[in-house]
């Protein structure tokens, strides 16, 4: 049997790429809120909330190091004592409820925001 393309199935994967796009600029153009400040939390435990306006570099622990460099508005895990150096490879934060995690020394960065969002939730 040869099967080739019809005009139905180029209607129907055309109309499925304009869904998408249509869904993903719905989620970004709407529901992404910038978010104002980073929580850290080490071990379960509320480390220190910082401003996200003001351009820092945070160093957290003794024996473990983690340190994170917020710069115009965004978060970045510079450094970090793990072996894996999966939390330093992970993209900058700047919007409410991204996080970056260290699991091997139980850190969590999370962006938070005062400001309510219109949607339950976004997926970045």
């Amino acid at each position: 049997m040869n099967k080739r393309f019809g005009k139905n199935d180029i209607l129907f994967l055309t109309i499925l790429a304009l869904c998408c796009i249509g869904i993903t600029i719905a989620v970004y153009a709407g529901g992404a809120i910038k978010g104002e400040y980073i929580t850290i939390t080490v071990d379960g435990q509320e480390y220190g909330t910082y401003s996200l306006l003001k351009n820092q570099i945070i160093s957290i622990g003794e024996s473990t190091t983690n340190i994170i460099e917020i710069r115009e508005g965004k978060a970045y895990m510079v450094e970090a004592s793990c072996p894996d150096q999966l939390c330093v490879k992970q993209k900058e934060i700047s919007f409410d409820k991204q996080s970056i995690i260290c699991l091997p020394n139980k850190i969590v960065v999370t962006v938070t925001s005062n400001r309510e969002s219109e949607l339950d939730g976004v997926v970045n």
